[in-house]
């Protein structure tokens, strides 16, 4: 009855506070990137140079390590995608942002809690009528002298109740809340796919470093079985006196010096195998069975598709990072402003007390309050004027971090796109460089067979050889390198993944075996 006729315009005045409501602060509106149309470094390439070549004609490969036709690469991706211990714990950062926002969202709904107590009361009355200089024949009868010392004694008070309470968002400092929250969470998501995108970077790069340093001591493996041949030759010479000691000790040098060689390739070889087992969260040690025989570099795909500027922030996990972070710092103003309006909150309690058990569900023991509440700021130092001065300034720089982070960005592409120009460029003038040395010594080791050169002839031209096919061997690990850069650069690889989970990690090592 009486309750439900309080409620009835309470009701209607909250509803017609909620339809005005308004969220202060300002709206956020996604940045428009500054990226020029065209990247600078296509005009470069379109010179007559060797492949691979940047296209426009289509957009940047997602899994871009399929684009080398390598199996080994391919699983030891999928593998790290499964089981790299930063990508989990940037998983359950996202699970922590997303419990952030649903905290955030409670905020706006409304609280009910349920209580229960028992107490044992002395209400002290004898001493108040004392004050009041009152005596048991002063008041009046004995009847009223037995209700006193009756409620004098102790009694059991027995309870049961709800309290209620919602805060009406009429400003917006809830909301701006959730979408501060929900920013975040956004970014947590970015967070990790600007992860996920260098880890693919780092696997393709370590395991090119391995695949070179398996090509650089099968280059050195080959020259010293070639230089036993022409120590072998130079004894045999000074045998038949047609050749000095100092020939078959010059020989014997160049062969102990490719030997020395031979242990830094082996140990960065196993640097490699370490460091890809780390990075699919294994032990250092777990892939010192793997890739046991050498293999040379994978080849690289003759047309790179780069796609055009415009479409790079939003392939680019940290620019979308980046964006999300200015959103919630435009968002984070308006809940700055929402502390310089009152908070409004509607609050209840209903319950039932007695003083016996027997009758506290009776509805005679119910009692109620009902009503709203306000809380104004009036003076607080100063401080809620600087959240909010401060608020707009964190805005300020997180536009300007947006503005950085794309810049960063073109600049990545526009150095892939010159590294793959000038990569290219160099590869090729090497292959020329170790096709004429070995010319060359093939023409000079036949001349010394029939003695019409030295041997210190030979040696010269042996140290250019295997200096060239070292270099050649470099040149196209940082060719291989390089497009990595430019892939990562690209921002491709963080498409429609998997989420980490064992599952996935075991059908990698499934695949793997």
């Amino acid at each position: 009855g009486a309750l439900m006729r309080m409620a009835r315009p309470i009701a209607a005045c909250v509803l017609a506070g909620v339809l005005a409501a308004c969220k202060v602060g300002p709206n956020f509106t996604p940045p428009h990137p500054p990226v020029p149309d065209e990247y600078a470094g296509m005009k470069s390439a379109a010179d007559d140079v060797p492949a691979p070549t940047p296209s426009t004609d289509s957009p940047p490969a997602s899994f871009w390590w399929q684009e080398f036709h390598d199996p080994a690469l391919d699983r030891l991706e999928e593998r790290a995608a499964a089981g790299n211990l930063d990508l989990k714990a940037a998983f359950l950062r996202i699970v922590e942002a997303r419990e952030q926002v649903q905290s955030a969202r409670a905020q706006g709904l409304p609280s009910l809690n349920a209580s229960a107590s028992y107490s044992r009361e002395q209400l002290g009355l004898a001493g108040i009528i004392k004050s009041q200089h009152i005596d048991g024949a002063a008041a009046g009868s004995s009847g009223a002298a037995g209700l006193i010392s009756s409620l004098e004694s102790p009694v059991n008070l027995y309870q049961l109740g709800f309290d209620a309470s919602w805060e009406l968002d009429l400003f917006g400092k809830v909301r701006r809340s959730v979408e501060v929250a929900d920013a975040r969470s956004t970014g947590a998501v970015e967070s990790r796919n600007d992860l996920l995108v260098s880890l693919e970077a780092e696997v393709a790069q370590d395991y090119f470093q391995l695949r070179a340093g398996q090509m650089l001591r099968t280059i050195v493996a080959d020259q010293i079985a070639a230089q036993r041949e022409v120590f072998e030759l130079t004894q045999n010479r000074q045998q038949h006196g047609l050749a000095g000691e100092a020939d078959v000790e010059s020989a014997r040098a160049q062969l102990s010096t490719l030997q020395s060689e031979l242990p830094p390739y082996e140990q960065s070889i196993s640097t490699s195998r370490h460091a890809l087992a780390v990075l699919t969260g294994l032990t250092p040690e777990a892939m010192d069975a793997d890739f046991i025989d050498s293999d040379d570099l994978p080849a690289l795909p003759a047309v790179i598709p780069v796609g055009v500027p415009s479409t790079l922030a939003r392939r680019r996990p940290d620019i979308r990072q980046s964006e999300a972070a200015l959103h919630a710092a435009t968002a984070q103003i308006g809940v700055s402003v929402a502390s310089l309006f009152p908070d409004i909150s509607l609050t209840g309690t209903f319950g039932l007390r007695n003083l016996s058990p027997g009758y506290l569900f009776d509805w005679d023991s119910k009692f109620y309050t009902f009503g709203p509440t306000i809380s104004i700021p009036i003076f607080h130092g100063g401080a809620l004027v600087s959240n909010v001065r401060l608020s707009r300034a964190q805005a300020a720089e997180a536009a300007l971090n947006y503005r950085k982070t794309v810049l960063n960005a073109l600049e990545e592409v526009e150095d892939g796109l010159t590294g793959l120009h000038q990569d290219a460029a160099r590869t090729a003038s090497l292959r020329d460089t170790v096709t004429a040395d070995q010319r060359a010594l093939d023409v000079d080791l036949d001349a010394y067979r029939h003695g019409l050169l030295t041997y210190i002839t030979v040696l010269t031209v042996q140290i250019q050889m295997v200096q060239a096919r070292q270099q050649l061997a470099q040149a196209l690990l940082a060719q291989n390198t390089d497009l990595v850069k430019l892939y990562k650069a690209l921002g491709g690889g963080w498409e429609d993944m998997p989420a980490n989970t064992d599952a996935n990690h075991d059908r990698s090592a499934a695949a793997e075996n």
